[in-house]
């Protein structure tokens, strides 16, 4: 299984970006996915979750009301909207998958077994 993180760039603070997350060898339809992030001089956080329906998200306080994730199937490959950007949203974010089938999501990290390689995201003031 290979994930594939792009959409990343340079965006001024309110703006909005874009996150993608494209899967190879596995179909997404059939498994949670989540985002992490992780901001220089600090560890790895939760963003936002999804169950491998699609019926329930869940997010960071941080981000909730701005973030949204989703997945469209038929392009294999999930979303992480994010408007309303602010500078503390700087970090390098990473989508991750579920191994097993038929799982919600989840905010741990543990739960996690396969990750992409990470995109940049930086908001300036």
């Amino acid at each position: 299984v290979q994930l594939q993180a792009s959409g990343g760039g340079l965006v001024q603070a309110g703006g909005s970006l874009r996150l993608s997350c494209a899967a190879a060898g596995r179909f997404v339809g059939y498994y949670a996915m989540g985002w992490f992030r992780q901001a220089p001089g600090k560890e790895r956080e939760f963003v936002a979750a999804l169950s491998w329906s699609s019926t329930y998200t869940f997010y960071a306080d941080s981000v909730k009301g701005r973030f949204t994730v989703s997945k469209d199937n038929a392009k294999n490959t999930g979303y992480l909207q994010m408007n309303s950007l602010k500078p503390q949203d700087t970090a390098v974010y990473y989508c991750a998958m579920r191994q097993r089938r038929h799982s919600s999501g989840s905010d741990r990290e543990d739960d996690y077994e396969f990750w992409g390689q990470g995109t940049q995201v930086t908001v300036s003031s």
